[in-house]
């Protein structure tokens, strides 16, 4: 569901790659990155902007808050990163403030049915791409085209505002000042970013392209509808990118050693005990983005299996290892109890079979060791070993690295 430590595994292919690619969703997404003693959170900018050597890209299936990208780049900027390789996509949408208040009204509106979104206006943003009133990037750069835009988005939602929310109508020339204050700053920036990439690969450069979100809250194979406004599967990719799909060669998952989500929505292994505020507490289980507690539970071997199906994943990357050194015993989700009394071990076809399923667990020794110092695989106990030994066969794709830590060098390849 998005919460598995995903800012590490681009970080740790930093020297790798001349390319790093956000595709899809917006600021809803977090990254936590830890180089030596330092910690960055990134938000829109691609997790390649730390190493010096790659180009970070904003690619065309990113909705963008300017506000909060400026202040992203001011953020880095300060502590001595430089962002001046940044490139954003003409194609991108924006994210502007009538995005940000239907998003909040409307959750308040749909009270206990609410859906559990960041209030960032992501949803609001996507729903207008999709009705073709969208404001791309390229539109700040022709107010009579900006203006035009706004005002047609804002016709059918100041309707709704006053008629449906009792709230105040929005004006058009706020939002179109507002916008155009960033256009200076932000036109160096912008290319054609599809371009861009495919001449890259043309010449032989690697491109990483870095999914916000997750396989679960995809918006076709998530838990919908407690799911984001995007594509988070690695198809999005191609679509969000310009990249044609003939041109991937490798995907990457990040699973986690355990399972968490934040926000409304099933979650068959999710433990509400203290077992479940143990692995919020070691795990340090707060999103990223709204520092709302994540909901925990165990390995659910099902949702990886499925992940690595739709997905065509080649590898994982197994993070936060350390966290279940405190515990005895470790159940892992190896399948469903149906309300129907079956047992299955794929994905049910229907949200409400899934969101009454049970877990089959699967239970497997602990090690209590610190395990924050192994660098490599032998150095693991022998029950650690077995327990990854084990999630590897049950989860449809080899494990190319094990996270052992929060930093970059906390990592067994």
């Amino acid at each position: 569901w998005g919460d598995e430590g995903k800012g590490k595994a681009p970080d740790l292919l930093g020297d790798q790659i001349d390319y790093c690619v956000r595709f899809n969703g917006g600021n809803n997404a977090g990254h936590t990155i830890v180089i030596e003693d330092e910690k960055y959170a990134v938000h829109l900018l691609p997790s390649g902007v730390l190493t010096p050597s790659v180009t970070p890209v904003i690619g065309n299936g990113v909705v963008i808050d300017l506000g909060v990208l400026f202040g992203e780049i001011d953020m880095l900027q300060q502590r001595g990163i430089d962002t001046s390789r940044l490139i954003v996509s003409a194609n991108a949408h924006v994210i502007a403030s009538y995005h940000r208040t239907i998003d909040k009204v409307g959750e308040r509106f749909l009270g206990k049915a609410k859906i559990g979104t960041t209030g960032r206006g992501i949803g609001p943003a996507y729903s207008d791409k999709m009705s073709r009133v969208g404001v791309r990037v390229q539109d700040l750069f022709d107010e009579k085209i900006l203006r035009q835009k706004v005002e047609g988005a804002l016709l059918p939602k100041n309707q709704l505002l006053v008629k449906i929310y009792n709230r105040a109508a929005i004006d058009t020339s706020a939002v179109v000042t507002e916008l155009l204050e960033y256009a200076e700053r932000l036109q160096p920036m912008v290319q054609d970013t599809s371009l861009l990439l495919n001449n890259a690969l043309d010449r032989g450069d690697t491109v990483l392209l870095e999914a916000g979100q997750a396989t679960l809250l995809d918006v076709d194979h998530g838990t919908y509808p407690f799911v984001t406004s995007s594509n988070a599967t690695a198809g999005g990719a191609c679509t969000g990118s310009g990249i044609g799909p003939t041109r991937i060669e490798r995907v990457i998952a990040v699973v986690k050693a355990y399972t968490t989500r934040v926000g409304a929505g099933p979650f068959p292994t999710e433990l509400e005990d203290a077992d479940g505020e143990k692995l919020r507490v070691i795990g340090a289980e707060f999103g990223t983005t709204t520092g709302r507690p994540r909901r925990c539970g165990w390995y659910d071997a099902v949702i990886a299996r499925y992940a690595a199906r739709v997905n065509g994943v080649t590898d994982f990357v197994l993070t936060k290892l350390d966290v279940l050194s405190d515990f005895d015993t470790i159940p892992v989700c190896v399948g469903y109890r149906l309300p129907d009394g079956s047992v299955i071990d794929e994905m049910p076809m229907t949200q409400t079979d899934f969101h009454h399923a049970h877990p089959v667990y699967e239970e497997f020794p602990g090690w209590r060791e610190d395990i924050s110092e192994a660098r490599e695989f032998d150095d693991l106990p022998k029950n650690a070993r077995k327990y990854i030994e084990a999630l590897q066969d049950m989860s449809g794709a080899p494990f190319s690295v094990i996270g052992v830590g929060p930093a970059r060098d906390q990592s067994l390849l």
